[in-house]
């Protein structure tokens, strides 16, 4: 499973920058009531870890491709090849959101011309998922040809960038108040509304990865050919501690940040085990993720020659 290794880093990656920036436009969305400054201090050192995450990613696939030269000669077959799109959005993703990260730091342009470009990204940016789906949906390869790589792929994006965000807004309130900031009832109520959001997206996004996997199965299970059988076998007996220890993983994250939210103070300055906990459900989560998307490439079984 380690040979595909950088594909697995890329396209987590990916997944979860884009996941990150629809998140934090939500943010953006529904906390405008506490004030454009208020929600600029919140989210805007998450907005800016977006972009160096993402181009790591594409590093990681060019790893893969073996050379740089390579991602350019994928450019030239975009009216056919969905791996030509998949490198297209990704660049450009790249380049549009790092363009409104640029603008939001220094306020250029209007605000609503940064929320357009902002717009723009997150449209780039789920394109760039929905290439990265299609590019596996082969029909030579049962195990990836199915519902369920939309499924999951999407599932991952929102539940990784969802997480991510959390850990990022948590992480820099407990800078800001290490360094001696005073308590900030605005943002803390943002930081606040935001986590609990957070913790029901990704119990829906759990909900979704726990429903798909029995289903997914069941589905290569009566495909009758050889390729899903072997798949099957694959990811139930030869690696099905690992697909185990995936689910537990990814259950006690997000399990870990409903509890802490559950027993949240009214304000977050006294929350201080606040700060520990989207981080360690980001890590699990992540971790259990990694595994998962190891299962997945291992799954891979032509059929035929």
């Amino acid at each position: 499973m380690l040979r595909e290794l950088p594909l697995v880093i890329f396209t987590l990656i990916a997944q979860m920058s884009v996941g990150s920036f629809v998140v934090l436009g939500l943010i953006h969305l529904f906390g405008g009531r506490a004030g454009r400054d208020v929600i600029d201090k919140v989210s805007d050192p998450a907005l800016y870890a977006i972009g160096p995450i993402l181009v790591v990613g594409l590093l990681a696939s060019m790893m893969h491709l073996g050379t740089p030269i390579r991602a350019i000669n994928a450019l030239r077959h975009l009216d056919s090849s969905w791996l030509s799109r998949e490198i297209l959005f990704g660049l450009l993703f790249a380049a549009i959101g790092g363009a409104f990260a640029f603008t939001q730091w220094f306020k250029w342009l209007t605000p609503r011309l940064r929320q357009a470009l902002a717009g723009l990204a997150a449209v780039v940016g789920l394109s760039l998922i929905w290439s990265m789906t299609m590019v596996y949906l082969l029909p030579t390869v049962p195990a990836w040809d199915s519902w369920a790589t939309p499924a999951r792929f999407f599932a991952t994006t929102f539940l990784l960038g969802s997480l991510a965000v959390g850990a990022a807004l948590v992480i820099t309130a407990d800078v800001r108040r290490r360094r001696g900031a005073a308590a900030d009832e605005a943002s803390d109520q943002v930081i606040m509304s935001s986590l609990r959001g957070i913790t029901i997206g990704a119990i829906a996004m759990l909900g979704i990865e726990f429903v798909v996997l029995p289903l997914y199965l069941g589905q290569l299970a009566t495909d009758g050919s050889a390729a899903a059988t072997g798949s099957v076998n694959a990811l139930v007996t030869t690696y099905g501690a690992y697909a185990v220890a995936q689910l537990v993983l990814v259950f006690l994250g997000v399990a870990l940040l409903g509890v802490f939210l559950s027993r949240l103070a009214k304000r977050f300055s006294t929350a201080r085990v606040l700060a520990i906990a989207p981080v360690a459900a980001f890590v699990l989560v992540f971790t259990g993720e990694i595994i998962g998307r190891m299962l997945f490439y291992a799954s891979y079984a032509r059929v035929g020659l």
